[in-house]
């Protein structure tokens, strides 16, 4: 379809149109009125060609981005908002035999180029069926455009199109498919040879062809495949210098986050609605510039893996955090209200920028040479830091060509776009001077004609009139016509004047409107040159602009260092270690603002000692919350970020896995127990001793018996073999029993919170039937289990119907009872008759600690105030009596057992007053149930 758009409109139209998915083309006019009149087709319709090609990708041109132009009086909320990062992405497979393709293995090439900065990713992968590895590199370059062959692995379309309908309409990803020719590497080698040895402008064309047929095949042909695509642009010039290109992972360099755990810890978007707000990098992000916000994005995606490395960002950031000199406030000032210069560079490189947008450009790096080299004895004296202080020392020599680039222009020419006057002297443009010479000698012979004018009319004060753009016209009364020659043509009149064009004028005027329009041409291709010539300091200019990127990040994370109780990380080499001392989730930090302060908490991991933690609590306890808190301190920490907590020591992680949340796969045709374990495959091929394990809930999509068998073989597995720093999620309290088979290893941990069974029976209606508890969160990570998990106080918040609540709650004690029963029949003989009479089942507050279950404790039983036997010690890691004495009687000590029982009875007769004050039991029912079991005991001759 096609459409006519007013040319001062064309800018917004084509921006809607690309982001609806389309591919724009823009058509001109190529010739002009005076040229095409001298011409041989002067008869013929004027000349039209395809001037431009846009797609979401590579929307860059003084066509589409006219935000440089400061007097633009266009709306700028009729502009759809560019996105931080605009990757084109090619993908290509290659199955290495029929048995791989049939296992769904294939080795996976890639090519992501930014055309609006310039930035080219390349990357080679093994992945399986799961496809795991190509959605990781997906998720984090948030392409919106993708290049693939025509024919595609099922698993790669299945994965494609489950990333794509996730997005929005406007937003979604754009997919253009090529024909399977370009991605084959007999085709693939012959166009890159014939490109970089016979397109490359310069000698160096074969030692680059070299670089390139080093890498991978799939690589290759994914880059052959951008090539053919980029040409339709005329925007394969960046792909000229591959020593430009970057490997997108490298294992050594950055930790592993694959998109797995960039969903769950939600590092780029949050999962509500994906945007950013929400997210680690929203928290982050403090940038005052374009060109920082990206880095910073790369910089939370890749968190460094060498100490060294961190540390000296860490450096940097303390000490802009620290300093009392106003030389970081005058560089912070420099940043502000910059325009998009990579973004600029990037136009100019590709020779599609306006004078404005260059003359913006150039004149705002040249501000910056001159401010920031006067700032260079401060920096010497006051700047410590060394990546600060070598940063902010090379940018002035690299942005030194510069300045000579701004003294060639006109200023007020290159602001109104008439390149005929731009450039102030054209000793370097003889073309344009020999142009303007002859325009000049033609405009002298028709101003000395003026002479021949007068006498002809007999007017001697006449001169030359323009109206409505016609120049050079002779303006007569109509009283005074008679004396106008016969041969001038009229050109226009009113009731008073008539206006007039000599011969000699008609002739001459002809040729100076060619010449005219001549030197508009002119001056297009000197222009074109001149960018060529700017274009030799790409790199190095592009160099300092990344610099004033990393100074901009460095700037923002000393920002969040500002939120306050954020402490800078000791981070170490070869220490298997995440120590955090009251540490708070980064974002609900923030997002909680003063309103409601976050409950902070404490993280000890050691390879030497305790690796593991295994964490329960009642549904909504924060145990989520605080894994993800974990995992994300230890990614700021290796950004070089300060972090929320009071004190934080990290060992450098070499990746951090997570598996967490439920959810199926429609496009990928999988349920959610497939998804739960598919991600713990993964984790468990990937994941080494240097790595962060978090597994949420695992075995939850499936029977009571095969969950807990899968959740306690997988942690056994990380515990035994894999021996990585691991947090795992429960609410089976059998996987706990790990902690008695690794005592030194592993450690139980639950979420503290507090059961009011007074409302709850306040609560009872006439029937007497059950209510669910009432639950307080306390939010505090404790030492010990939780034997339940209250999931019907969740209910009761989720406004379930009561009736529905009271049933539940009855069935639930129902069916605690028949496992409580179960377990007695199990025991030994003697050890049943004594805990029949006891009912000891049937004593829920014996079951765990304070703030696991116990009924409303006071500050006195919460500390542990008493527990006057190893029983009760037990009782209070959270196990019921019943599974302890299960477990004791597993380990062959029955008679260990009945010890403990009498034990039991014996303080319970003690201490009884006492016990009763604490937790506050006075006379009720209970107090009185306890009384009579006790005093039964002491009627009791036989012993166990």
């Amino acid at each position: 379809m096609t459409a006519s758009i007013p040319s001062h409109r064309l800018f917004v139209h084509v921006r809607r149109l690309v982001a609806k998915g389309y591919k724009v083309g823009v058509i001109k006019q190529m010739e002009t009125a005076a040229l095409k009149a001298a011409g041989e087709n002067k008869s013929s319709v004027f000349s039209r060609k395809l001037t431009a090609l846009y797609t979401k990708s590579t929307l860059i041109g003084e066509d589409v981005y006219p935000l440089l132009k400061l007097d633009d009086s266009v709306d700028v909320e009729e502009v759809t908002a560019d996105v931080p990062d605009n990757y084109l992405l090619c993908i290509c497979e290659n199955g290495e035999n029929l048995k791989d393709r049939k296992k769904g293995d294939v080795l996976i090439g890639i090519m992501a180029i930014q055309p609006t900065t310039g930035e080219v990713i390349f990357d080679s992968f093994w992945d399986n069926a799961s496809r795991l590895q190509l959605e990781s590199r997906i998720l984090r370059l948030q392409p919106v455009e993708i290049i693939l062959p025509s024919s595609l692995s099922a698993q790669s379309e299945k994965l494609i199109k489950s990333i794509t309908s996730m997005r929005l309409r406007d937003d979604r990803i754009r997919i253009e498919r090529m024909e399977n020719l370009h991605f084959e590497y007999s085709h693939a080698f012959q166009l890159i040879t014939d490109f970089y040895v016979k397109k490359v402008p310069d000698t160096t064309g074969p030692q680059k062809l070299s670089v390139i047929l080093s890498l991978d095949k799939p690589v290759i042909c994914s880059l052959s495949a951008v090539i053919a695509y980029l040409k339709e642009f005329n925007l394969e010039k960046m792909l000229y210098d591959p020593s430009n290109f970057k490997q997108l992972s490298s294992e050594t360099e950055y930790m592993t986050i694959n998109g797995t755990t960039m969903k769950n810890l939600e590092i780029l978007q949050n999962q509500t609605d994906m945007k950013t707000k929400g997210s680690l990098l929203w928290v982050l992000d403090h940038t005052k510039t374009s060109f920082g916000r990206r880095k910073l994005k790369k910089w939370v995606t890749q968190p460094l893996m060498k100490s060294s490395e961190i540390n000296t960002r860490l450096d940097a950031v303390s000490e802009i955090l620290m300093s009392e000199s106003t030389v970081f406030d005058r560089i912070r000032n420099l940043l502000c209200k910059l325009p998009d210069l990579e973004r600029g560079l990037c136009s100019v490189f590709h020779k599609k920028c306006s004078t404005q947008e260059f003359f913006l450009i150039v004149s705002t790096l040249s501000r910056l040479d001159l401010e920031i080299l006067s700032l260079v004895p401060v920096i010497h004296s006051d700047v410590k830091s060394p990546l600060l202080q070598n940063t902010l020392l090379e940018i002035p020599e690299l942005l030194s060509p510069v300045k000579h680039y701004l003294k060639i222009l006109n200023e007020e020419a290159a602001k109104t776009g008439d390149k005929t006057q731009l450039f102030k002297d054209l000793t370097d443009f003889p073309v344009i001077r020999k142009k303007k010479e002859e325009i000049q000698d033609v405009l002298s012979k028709i101003q000395l004609h003026l002479r021949d004018i007068r006498k002809q009319i007999k007017n001697p004060s006449a001169e030359y009139v323009t109206v409505s753009g016609q120049e050079f016209m002779v303006e007569v009364r109509n009283s005074h016509k008679s004396s106008v020659p016969s041969d001038w043509v009229m050109v226009s009149s009113t009731k008073a004047v008539s206006r007039f064009h000599s011969p000699f004028v008609i002739e001459n005027y002809r040729h100076l409107n060619q010449l005219r329009e001549q030197l508009v041409l002119d001056c297009n291709a000197e222009w074109l040159n001149f960018l060529d010539h700017f274009s030799e300091h790409y790199h190095p200019v592009s160099k300092a602009v990344g610099h004033l990127a990393t100074i901009d990040c460095l700037f923002s994370l000393a920002q969040v260092a500002k939120q306050g109780d954020y402490c800078r990380p000791t981070v170490q080499d070869n220490r298997q270690e995440i120590i955090i001392k009251n540490g708070r989730h980064p974002v609900i930090d923030v997002l909680l603002e003063e309103q409601d302060q976050y409950v902070p908490n404490t993280t000890n991991l050691s390879g030497d000692g305790e690796r593991v933690m295994i964490i329960t609590g009642p549904n909504m306890g924060g145990k989520s919350s605080y894994i993800k808190q974990v995992a994300l301190i230890t990614v700021m920490a290796q950004i070089g970020s300060y972090v929320p907590a009071e004190e934080s020591t990290i060992g450098v992680v070499d990746g951090i896995f997570t598996r967490m949340g439920a959810a199926d796969n429609i496009y990928k045709g999988r349920s959610t127990f497939m998804e739960e374990l598919r991600d713990t495959a993964e984790i468990i091929r990937k994941a080494t001793s240097r790595s962060l394990v978090i597994l949420d809930e695992l075995g939850r999509g499936t029977s009571t018996h095969d969950g807990i068998a899968i959740a306690y073989a997988t942690l056994e597995h990380f515990i035994r073999d894999v021996e990585s720093l691991t947090l795992f999620v429960t609410h089976y309290p059998s996987v706990c029993d790990l902690q008695k088979v690794y005592p030194e290893k592993v450690g139980n941990y639950h979420m503290a919170f507090l059961v009011n069974e007074e409302e709850s029976a306040e609560q009872k209606g006439p029937e007497d039937g059950e209510n669910p508890e009432f639950i307080t969160f306390l939010y505090q990570i404790t030492k010990g289990v939780s034997a339940r998990s209250y999931g019907l106080n969740v209910a009761k918040l989720a406004d379930i119907p009561e009736e529905i609540l009271k049933k539940a709650a009855d069935k639930s004690k129902e069916l605690e009872r028949i496992v409580n029963m179960k377990r007695l029949k199990a025991l030994h003989p003697a050890v049943r008759c004594r805990l029949g009479p006891l009912q000891l089942h049937q004593q829920p507050w014996l079951g765990g600690p304070a703030g696991a279950g116990s009924p409303n404790p006071s500050s006195e039983a919460a500390a542990g105030g008493f527990a006057p036997c190893p029983f009760l010690r037990g009782a209070r890691a959270g196990l019921c009596m019943t599974t302890w004495l299960e477990r004791r009687r597993l380990r062959g000590e029955l008679i260990t057992v009945c010890n403990y029982l009498k034990e039991v009875v014996a303080w319970r007769r003690k201490k009884l007053k006492s016990f009763a004050k604490v937790w506050k039991i006075n006379d009720s029912q209970e107090l009185q149930k306890w009384k009579s079991m006790c005093e039964s005991e002491d009627e009791r001759e036989d012993g166990v």
